[in-house]
């Protein structure tokens, strides 16, 4: 009997042992598999990127601009680009594109640039201004520029706008609709779900929480937008009429004047962006090609001319981080761009551990005599948005001067986290301001009652379960939370006074939760000066009394395992990546997936305290 049983073990043990086998070759199969399909791909990759004399730089950008690209993981990213898979949200780095522009000025194989902008998503005005001012550089060189393109949307149009010559096909399309900003409103959705939306506020602009309170805009928020926007408008159209040379009237933002021009182009857009001077020509895709082939060589790629993409441009002309460890006394540029959230997150959020930590390896490293906070965010936790300040204050406190460069907004939190800079610039179209705060939470009571559930129970105190989601909020506990909020109101209004030179009452006119764009807040004091990042770098450098400096963006400080798997992986997906295309159809999918957004930037909120300074309509 005993044999049959030490029989039976060892068979189901063998078994087992084969399964097991037979598992991990499996795995290392798969992983030999991807080491040999990527060295495959390192060997038959035969020419390396190099530019051609007489080539074309073709800036085609495929996504949203930003400052701070989301953290992706490496290998994630190597299998989607492997595999031709689309990134559901791709984006490009404002400075990389600044980097390639201003290398291929000086560059003496490059003959001319074309813009090639129908894969390029959003970006904000300050990001696009300072695309703008590095093509008109570029032009400085003598090189032309050429945009051409089967349509233009409006932020493509506002680049496009300053090339030498400006190319629509002929069967094209281009529309300038203006600035607007329409929010998805929840509360009459919330009713039928019985869910009791308890809200704690002050300033009279706050609009943060007025999606789950109402089902339109209300006319303070309207009153406040409404400027804003208007003054961001007036931004584009004096831009683009200075860089097509004509006047700021001739942009048609009544139906009538547009249907009357639109008549005399018989229905075609394409027409009516040549009569009206949007384009200098309407072109096909041949005749574009025979223009550019008398500035850049013919040859037989799919272009038809000697052309570097922007990508590979990049790959030839970014610098090597490993080679800014140079010695050299530097400005320390550390992003801030996302929504503030409570403790540590991921590149491309703000998390108040986090980025608190990038501030403090900022003011330990002995080389960086200087730092530049580069904001773009609405804002978010009140709480996280201290612990940055708190971090900004010992880097002024260890001898080295803050500067905060807001970048598209600056708003709420993210004026929070830079009001005790040392100087603040911004940029025109800033959209900063909304100095107010408000605490937010649901209870679902009658919402459980309607489905037959109910909650009762006894505590200690008159504070035990009064926060349950599932039972009445108590109105005394409710006054606790109002009280709680006008005292960080009072606390954002103190800060903010103190560290600009102003009376409270001076800073509580000014904010009361009120946006207002860069140019504006300049004006009202909020902001020191007007410029972008480059300009901030030169600020700080003189506060720090340095004539000679580099700049180095601080970050976080990868492990030697993840370090050699970024490079790894990173390197094989440069050279089998192909372009991500960009596809606008499945528009009610498009509109469900952003309905479904709204709400989560609300539901993804962590305070501590409850507590946000964040402005949910400067996300523009």
């Amino acid at each position: 009997m005993s044999a049959d049983k030490s029989w039976t073990k060892s068979f189901f043990k063998g078994i087992w042992s084969l399964l097991n086998f037979l598992r991990n070759l499996v795995f290392n199969l798969v992983f030999i598999g991807i080491v040999v399909f990527i060295i495959a791909a390192i060997v038959s990759q035969d020419d390396k990127i190099s530019v051609p004399k007489n080539s074309a730089f073709v800036l085609n950008l495929y996504g949203d601009v930003v400052i701070q690209k989301q953290s992706v993981d490496p290998f994630d990213e190597f299998m989607r680009e492997a595999f031709d898979q689309r990134d559901d949200n791709p984006e490009v780095l404002l400075q990389d594109v600044l980097l390639t522009i201003e290398n291929a000025r000086e560059d003496s194989r490059i003959s001319a640039m074309v813009l090639d902008l129908h894969g390029l998503g959003s970006a904000g005005m300050d990001k696009l201004k300072q695309i703008a001012l590095a093509i008109e550089d570029f032009k400085g060189s003598g090189k032309p520029v050429y945009a051409v393109g089967d349509y233009y949307s409006q932020g493509q149009y506002y680049l496009a706008s300053h090339a030498d010559h400006v190319y629509l096909n002929p069967m094209g399309f281009m529309f300038l609709d203006g600035f607007g900003r329409y929010q998805t409103y929840f509360k009459s959705a919330l009713e039928k779900l019985k869910a009791k939306t308890h809200v704690f506020r002050v300033g009279t602009f706050k609009s943060a929480v007025e999606p789950v309170l109402r089902d339109d805009m209300s006319e303070e928020a309207k009153e406040a937008n409404q400027a804003w926007l208007t003054s961001l408008w007036n931004q584009y159209k004096a831009d683009v009429a200075e860089a097509r040379g004509f006047s700021v009237e001739n942009f048609d933002e009544r139906i009538d004047a547009f249907m009357e021009k639109f008549e005399q182009a018989n229905g075609n857009f394409a027409q009516y962006a040549l009569d009206n001077n949007w384009v200098d020509a309407l072109k096909t895709r041949e005749e574009v090609l025979l223009e550019i082939t008398q500035v850049a060589d013919k040859d037989a790629s799919k272009r038809g001319y000697n052309n570097i993409s922007f990508s590979d441009y990049l790959q030839l002309v970014k610098p090597n981080p490993m080679l800014m460890n140079n010695g050299t006394d530097k400005v320390g540029i550390v992003v801030a761009k996302g929504t503030i959230l409570d403790g540590s997150q991921k590149a491309g959020t703000i998390g108040g551990d986090s980025t608190a930590r990038l501030l403090r390896k900022a003011r330990e490293d002995d080389s960086i005599k200087a730092v530049v906070l580069q904001v773009d965010s609405p804002g978010g936790s009140a709480f996280a948005s201290e612990i940055i300040r708190q971090e900004v204050k010992l880097l002024q406190e260890a001898g080295k001067p803050v500067v905060a460069s807001m970048s598209s907004m600056a708003a709420s939190g993210g004026y929070w986290i830079s009001a005790n800079a040392d100087e603040i610039w911004a940029a025109p179209s800033t959209i900063t301001g909304s100095i107010g705060i408000f605490g937010m939470f649901m209870t679902y009571e009658d919402t459980l009652a309607w489905l037959g559930i109910n909650s009762d129970g006894v505590g200690t105190t008159e504070f035990t379960g009064a926060f349950s989601a599932a039972r009445t909020l108590n109105p005394q506990i409710g006054n606790i939370f109002q009280r709680s909020i006008e005292h960080g109101y009072d606390q954002f209004i103190t800060l903010v006074a103190d560290a600009r030179n102003m009376t409270p009452e001076r800073v509580d006119e000014v904010a009361q939760g009120r946006v207002w764009i860069g140019e504006t807040a300049q004006q009202l004091g909020l902001v020191d000066k007007l410029g972008y990042l480059n300009d901030a770098v030169k600020a700080a450098a003189a506060l720090a009394e340095m004539d000679s400096y580099d700049t180095q963006y601080v970050e976080r400080t990868l492990s030697p395992e993840e370090l050699f798997w970024k490079e790894f992986f990173g390197g094989a997906s440069s050279i089998i990546g192909k372009a991500i295309q960009i596809d606008s159809d499945h528009r009610l999918m498009q509109m469900v997936q952003e309905l479904v957004a709204d709400y989560e930037d609300i539901a993804k909120l962590n305070d501590p305290r409850g507590i946000y300074a964040l402005c949910m309509m400067c996300d523009f």
